[in-house]
């Protein structure tokens, strides 16, 4: 068994057999890019900045654990849609194209929600780390397909703030116990490596799991403040409410 699959077992589901093991758990790939598993939902519009959300079981990280530190929209459509940019067009698929825009290419296609079909270019996707230039006029669509979205997906907030995937959305690992929460001593708890700090993501309020309360390994420099005046920055993309953050293309 890898030692990270061994250390996410331990760390997250208590498993038995591995209580009395002396190792660490496994910081190794803290930082590493990831998709949380919600983007491929189809009714999913996207995470909303005031919150967190700990991907306790992702198997995109060596850690085992995808992290969303307070940051909006989709990771896998940076720009976001708006409602607007969403054209139904009855279907069935191809039976409906006078509806679109075919000289631009489009078609009427199924979308992400079974028995919606929407108007969309082919191959036309946003991607999750191009310019917003290049992005710009493209689709939401499921991670790695061709399916489009169809729902409203909040734009990412800028890089500046800290708040866009790059800087939000990332595999860490548990690394100490929420302020106020009991001791762990049976917990095996990461050390950050050089780059990142632990800090406490989800406080301990009694409810939930409480293996998943506690500090996280986040990149230094972008600990989320509760409150913070316009926290989310410009947004090159979707920013009708309820999106935080105001239009701003050009970063």
């Amino acid at each position: 068994m890898p030692p990270s699959l061994r250390c996410g077992l331990f760390g997250l589901f208590s498993i038995a057999a591995l209580a009395g093991l002396p190792l660490a758990c496994q910081s190794g790939g803290v930082g590493d890019p990831c998709t949380p598993e919600d983007e491929y939902n189809p009714q999913f519009s996207g995470f909303a900045m005031t919150e967190e959300h700990i991907e306790s079981r992702s198997f995109q990280c060596r850690t085992r654990i995808c992290l969303v530190n307070h940051f909006q929209g989709r990771v896998s459509c940076p720009l976001g849609q708006a409602a607007s940019a969403i054209t139904d067009c009855g279907g069935p698929a191809g039976a409906n194209d006078e509806r679109c825009d075919k000289a631009n290419g489009e078609k009427c296609v199924e979308s992400s929600l079974p028995g919606r079909f929407v108007c969309h270019k082919p191959n036309d996707c946003q991607q999750p780390n191009a310019a917003p230039a290049s992005n710009a006029g493209k689709a939401c669509c499921l991670p790695g397909t061709d399916t489009p979205v169809s729902v409203p997906v909040c734009g990412q907030c800028d890089r500046k703030a800290n708040r866009d995937a790059e800087q939000a959305v990332y595999c860490s690992c548990r690394c100490g116990t929420a302020d106020g929460a009991p001791e762990e001593p049976n917990f095996n708890f990461c050390t950050c490596p050089t780059g990142f700090t632990c800090s406490e993501i989800r406080p301990y309020i009694g409810l939930g799991d409480p293996l998943l309360t506690g500090k996280y390994c986040v990149k230094e420099g972008t600990a989320y403040t509760t409150g913070t005046f316009n926290a989310c920055g410009a947004v090159a993309g979707n920013h009708e409410a309820p999106c935080l953050g105001i239009g701003d293309i050009d970063q």
